[in-house]
């Protein structure tokens, strides 16, 4: 089981080397990009603080989503494993996916109650990945049960965010995927099935469902997601539109992790690839002096802030080793951001200055953490450390 592992990662931590401090304000980072060495052990440090935390979130305010934390086969936990899942193929340390396994052992593979909600089939993606890890299809059983009844009568409802059930929960809207965060938790475990089963509905029905959100949600003039149909007509105090940082996070990573399984020949993905570059190009001029990307970003940051910063982090890097990004271009911009995230770690390896739960630009704090945004810092870490060393002048 998960929690009779912690003990052991712990053990493994003295031999990861010294890490940054975070203080009450990270110090500015310095300039280089870093050794592929260097981030792999940052990303171990983290990956060790979380797994040796995950029998009990005190840490976590319980008025702070703290019960949605604790919830094993939810988004929040499912987020984290999909960052470990990376780091553990970039690592190459038998412990990570050893811990992926007993996680998904422990739930038997499976879902919660909410068998249409985006947030509930985040966890596939891990699950998926362990399938293909250890060539055992059974564990597949649940997710095809789970989607194929999807695809047997796929919902059509309107993806305003407004209505809601007189009696209260989610929104209308939650069968399909009405919010950008959706776009990272379900496309692509559906599309990764398909290059799993090599059963092609699966990825038919993520390609349809994601351009619906896509025409919905995606601002043709700034190249950024709206988090939900909510926020299409909100300005900010300023008068400016309001593109939540860690909500474009999850849609530009999710659309790296789409192009991670989409097939090379797929008729969608020269849309999917000019999407990508194209907010790829508005991003990199949102990021702020420390090298962290605003809780709201078309206005001055205020804070440190990491969940938004890793995924964006992450979704450049993929591109460069990718050959879809030119590295001239962005390499400075994740260079930057991966010194700012590993500036806000502490000794220990907790990750800081993560954005609680939410759905738009909040505050943030330095002790502030939370299992996606070190979902989101393993990722960026996976990728970094893909990244070929520079040239010394």
């Amino acid at each position: 089981m998960l929690r009779r592992l912690t003990g052991v990662l712990l053990t493994t931590a003295a031999l990861l080397g010294p890490m940054q401090a975070c203080a009450a304000t990270p110090a500015k980072p310095a300039a280089g990009a870093p050794a592929n060495a260097a981030v792999l052990a940052a990303g171990a440090r983290v990956a060790d603080w979380q797994l040796s935390h995950m029998d009990n979130f005190d840490y976590v305010p319980a008025s702070q989503f703290r019960r949605d934390t604790e919830a094993p086969r939810d988004w929040i936990q499912a987020a984290f494993y999909i960052g470990l899942t990376a780091f553990a193929d970039a690592s190459r340390q038998p412990r990570y996916a050893d811990a992926i396994l007993a996680h998904g052992q422990a739930e038997g593979w499976g879902f919660d109650k909410r068998p249409r909600h985006a947030d509930a089939d985040a966890t596939g993606a891990v699950w998926i990945w362990s399938a293909a890890r250890t060539h055992d299809a059974a564990k597949l059983t649940p997710i095809r049960a789970r989607f194929d009844a999807v695809l047997a009568a796929p919902s059509t409802v309107d993806l305003g965010f407004e209505a809601k059930p007189p009696q209260g929960g989610d929104p209308y809207c939650q069968a399909r995927w009405c919010w950008s965060d959706a776009i990272f938790m379900a496309p692509p475990a559906w599309i990764a099935l398909t290059k799993e089963t090599q059963d092609p509905r699966y990825l038919a029905h993520a390609d349809s469902e994601f351009w619906a959100t896509t025409d919905l949600l995606y601002d043709k003039a700034e190249h950024l997601y709206f988090r939900d149909s909510r926020f299409i007509a909100k300005r900010s105090d300023a008068g400016a539109k309001i593109f939540w940082g860690r909500g474009n996070g999850w849609a530009f990573a999710g659309i790296a992790r789409i192009l991670q399984d989409l097939p090379k020949d797929h008729p969608s993905r020269p849309r999917y690839e000019a999407l990508f570059k194209q907010m790829a190009a508005k991003i990199v001029t949102l990021q702020g002096e420390q090298g962290y990307w605003p809780v709201s970003l078309l206005e001055p940051q205020k804070t440190p802030e990491t969940s938004g910063t890793g995924f964006f982090v992450y979704g450049l890097a993929w591109g460069v080793n990718h050959g879809l990004l030119p590295a001239a271009r962005y390499r400075p911009a994740i260079d930057k951001g991966w010194t700012a995230l590993t500036a806000a770690v502490e000794p220990d390896g907790r990750l800081g200055w993560v954005q609680r739960v939410g759905v738009a630009p909040d505050q943030v704090g330095p002790d502030d953490t939370q299992l996606y945004g070190v979902g989101a810092f393993l990722l960026a870490a996976s990728e970094v450390s893909a990244l070929p060393a520079k040239a010394k002048p």
